[in-house]
């Protein structure tokens, strides 16, 4: 039996699941900006009381690992060292549009296009988001970049296919690329560390583990502090 926490605090969702043998047994979530820090803890021990667990029975701890928010990246990779170090488990990472990928393809209420390609997008800041493209069967088709959406964005992907845009890079981008046929766009769709769940079990199952001491996470770009105001 597996028994691994998962770690997601990459966007605004700050979230933490409890997955046995690669099923989620429990979860908590919210979603707002700058709370992190706060909850992920508070979190995390909840989970483990109510499924009256020990620390020292997890058997991993997998992490979202970006790109993503550069403060909420720091927080959920701290928090998972630090648990590894301490309680001497290993540490998988999972990089978090994959993730988003997954939720999307497993998503109870909703059915992807098998034709169709998936961008999960992370909102970067202005018009730049981090994203890349999965087929259906979530296999990444296109790499993971930082890119400024404009009105040539995936204009040859969208020439040939349908593209489904989510996440909270996608909301911005709705107005720009909207007008394509071929682009359709999911609202209200909220990251969430249930969509760990199958490649962390995966990744438990081979021993593919990080490095606890030299892991860092996804940034994709360099962090750019802004100027308080006077």
């Amino acid at each position: 039996m597996s028994v691994i926490l998962q770690i997601e605090t990459a966007t605004t969702s700050c979230s933490v699941a409890l997955a046995v043998d690669g099923k989620v047994v429990a979860f908590k979530q919210i979603n707002e900006r700058n709370i992190h820090a706060e909850v992920i803890t508070l979190f995390i021990d909840e989970l483990v009381t109510s499924a009256n667990l020990t620390y020292a029975e997890l058997d991993a701890i997998a992490v979202s690992s970006g790109p993503g928010s550069y403060t909420g990246l720091r927080i959920g990779v701290s928090t998972a060292k630090g648990l590894c170090f301490a309680l001497d488990k290993p540490l998988i990472a999972i990089e978090t549009l994959e993730a988003m990928a997954y939720g999307i393809i497993h998503k109870d209420d909703f059915i992807v296009d098998q034709n169709a390609l998936l961008c999960p997008m992370i909102d970067a800041r202005r018009m730049e988001v981090y994203c890349a493209l999965f087929d259906a069967a979530g296999q990444k088709v296109r790499p993971t970049s930082a890119d400024i959406i404009d009105e040539q964005s995936f204009a040859d992907e969208l020439n040939k296919q349908q593209i489904l845009f989510f996440g909270d890079g996608a909301d911005k981008c709705e107005a720009i690329l909207g007008n394509n046929p071929n682009a359709k766009f999911l609202s209200g769709f909220v990251n969430s560390a249930t969509f760990l769940t199958q490649k962390a079990a995966d990744k438990f199952g081979k021993k593919e583990f990080e490095d606890v001491a030299y892991f860092e996470p996804y940034y994709l770009k360099d962090f750019i502090a802004g100027k308080k105001a006077l």
